[in-house]
């Protein structure tokens, strides 16, 4: 049993399937225009949240917020489900496939075993989308791969029942109504003014522009505060959270820069079309920030940077996007 679904490669998983779904179902959205209208851009840095015993930092809000938010402001009615048991959660995917609907889900990917060994860490906020069962494995369409794939059960089942933070629980989502008809521009011009808000407006410093700044003052520090070797370690995981976990830091700016050039031809409004070339320097900017991280990490001794020196690059950043979204949200404000 499989659904008649076409498969699209996208850069981040959760815009990646929600994109598909809807394709599936008849509303075409591309995955800029589903992050942008869902307010998918944010930073944060939460030291006393630590995975593996290092602060965690996040270039993008809670897993599952996209789509909630998407779609709020465009109409889509989403059934949503978690299950307590294996048995309970692979019974309703089944019953699901019976009818021919694919569906999203939360997964770990250390458990997805079609993905190269390299790329599987301990990490539980992965969506895919599962849309048929063949010769007892399940027909996978993985948002980051090029082509479907298919995993055994067993596999499904640890990944959907992985224990970490946060858990996924068996979690299957999919939409079950359409709206007739939508407002896009009143959609698109929402999504900005909660992203401009929220990456400026937050007055606890560990979030949105305030946050990178904050991260950058105690990035300078880490030789100082924890030797070498653990300093070496924190910015390891820094480069992992940006460039590797949901599609990275660089590549959300990316993603966000084309949903304002986008949105600028919507909307009739040049100004966000000068901002989008703005946040993709911000983006090529936090890529060489990794490149030089990285070769901290790996010891080169040739063009390379001090920590001090890649907190300079990460503090103007902060600085560059808190401009960026100050404007966007005093022209969002007016609308």
């Amino acid at each position: 049993m499989r659904a008649n679904f076409t498969h699209r490669q996208s850069a981040h998983c959760e815009n990646g399937v929600v994109s598909n779904l809807l394709r599936f179902h008849g509303l075409e959205f591309d995955e800029p225009m589903i992050f942008g209208i869902g307010s998918g851009l944010f930073f944060s840095y939460l030291p006393f949240v630590k995975l593996n015993g290092i602060p965690v930092a996040s270039y993008r809000i809670w897993p599952g917020h996209i789509f909630k938010r998407f779609a709020n402001r465009i109409g889509v009615k989403i059934e949503r489900k978690k299950y307590s048991t294996p048995k309970a959660a692979m019974d309703a995917l089944d019953s699901m496939l019976e009818k021919g609907q694919p569906v999203g889900m939360l997964t770990s990917v250390f458990y997805l075993d079609y993905l190269p060994a390299a790329y599987r860490f301990h990490f539980n906020a992965h969506n895919i989308i599962v849309f048929g069962k063949e010769n007892g494995r399940y027909l996978v369409s993985d948002p980051v791969m090029e082509y479907t794939t298919d995993i055994s059960p067993e596999d499904l089942i640890r990944a959907r029942f992985a224990k970490g933070v946060p858990e996924p629980s068996g979690r299957m989502y999919y939409p079950v109504t359409l709206p007739g008809k939508y407002d896009l521009e009143k959609a698109i011009w929402t999504g900005i003014k909660q992203t401009s808000d929220h990456m400026t407006h937050i007055p606890v410093p560990l979030f949105g522009a305030k946050g990178m700044k904050y991260l950058s003052k105690r990035l300078r520090y880490w030789p100082d505060r924890l030797g070498d070797r653990k300093a070496i370690q924190w910015l390891g995981n820094l480069i992992r959270m940006q460039e590797e976990i949901g599609t990275g830091g660089a590549g959300f700016r990316f993603i966000y820069a084309a949903f304002l050039d986008q949105a600028s031809t919507v909307l009739n409004n040049e100004k966000l079309f000068d901002l989008s070339g703005q946040l993709t320097k911000s983006g090529d900017q936090l890529r060489e920030f990794a490149y030089y991280a990285g070769r901290v990490c790996k010891n080169r001794t040739s063009d390379t940077r001090s920590f001090s020196e890649l907190a300079a690059m990460l503090e103007d950043c902060s600085q560059k996007e808190q401009q960026i979204f100050s404007e966007l949200y005093q022209i969002s404000k007016a609308k």
